[in-house]
């Protein structure tokens, strides 16, 4: 599998910080994969993300999209169009008074033909579920379909790779499973690469690979069974553990046996009935 994305050991510190935001990261992300990034708040996992598209710029080190450096600034507008970033609040995104206008915001300003641009938001629109408002006002709609309509604004530039920052942070329960629900599909149907990060342990389980950020490094690495079942080096980390994981953690501390990555709430259910019965 190729490369997407990667971090050669990337440093960077904010103007007046007592610390650096990154501090010798080293990742990469291969082409396909889903990826969650985990983090306490000022774990470095934000700034990483603005890294994957030339929002930030690392003091040393290198980022490479694609193999493109971000810091040749001829290859920024390519960078950009090969990454598309997702933010917290799908209002700074929404740029136009139509949705249909504003997911042709971007690929207008790339000088795309009429004709493309009409085909790119159709299917942007049909990707993310979101068609059959195609000529609402946005600031009418819920937080889950202002940030898939956000999210379709980003697809219709084409991108190999959609980076979230945060972008469920300020949903409710249900607009978290329209956005989440939207990605998946795009990764799992179109191949696209996501990078989705998060501090909700919930929006990991269905990842291809977890990493845990701390202090400005990767901490942690590896399938989500593999990284919530090292409950002990989660919590030195500043983070809670899956309820599923955290409940099997305390039933073993009391001599149960039961297998410590039973992630899913019905592997858990099993898992402790089996023990009962046996």
């Amino acid at each position: 599998m190729s490369e997407m994305i990667r971090a050669d050991k990337i440093r960077f510190a904010y103007p007046g910080a007592d610390a650096p935001a990154l501090d010798g990261a080293e990742l990469v992300i291969e082409r396909g994969t889903f990826a969650v990034i985990l983090g306490h708040n000022g774990s470095g996992k934000s700034t990483l993300a603005k890294m994957c598209n030339a929002v930030l710029l690392p003091d040393e080190g290198a980022v490479y999209v694609e193999g493109m450096d971000t810091r040749n600034d001829e290859l920024l507008l390519s960078i950009r169009q090969r990454v598309g970033m997702v933010f917290q609040n799908p209002d700074n995104q929404i740029v136009a008074n139509v949705v249909e206008e504003d997911v042709a915001f971007a690929p207008e300003n790339l000088g795309v033909p009429p004709e493309e641009i009409r085909k790119r938001v159709d299917d942007s629109l049909d990707a993310v579920g979101m068609r059959e408002f195609v000529t609402h006002a946005p600031h009418l709609l819920s937080g889950g379909q202002k940030q898939r309509v956000a999210i379709a604004g980003v697809l219709a530039m084409r991108p190999a790779c959609i980076v979230l920052d945060e972008a469920t942070a300020m949903l409710d329960p249900v607009g978290r499973r329209e956005a989440l629900s939207t990605v998946r599909r795009l990764n799992r149907e179109q191949g696209i690469t996501v990078l989705l990060i998060t501090h909700r342990m919930s929006e990991a389980e269905d990842a291809d690979r977890v990493i845990v950020m701390d202090d400005g490094r990767i901490a942690m690495d590896g399938t989500p069974k593999e990284v919530f079942s090292r409950v002990e080096q989660l919590r030195d980390t500043g983070l809670t553990v899956p309820e599923t994981i955290d409940l099997l953690d305390r039933l073993i501390q009391r001599g149960m046996s039961l297998p410590p990555d039973a992630l899913s709430v019905d592997e858990c259910a099993d898992a402790i009935a089996n023990a009962l019965a046996s």
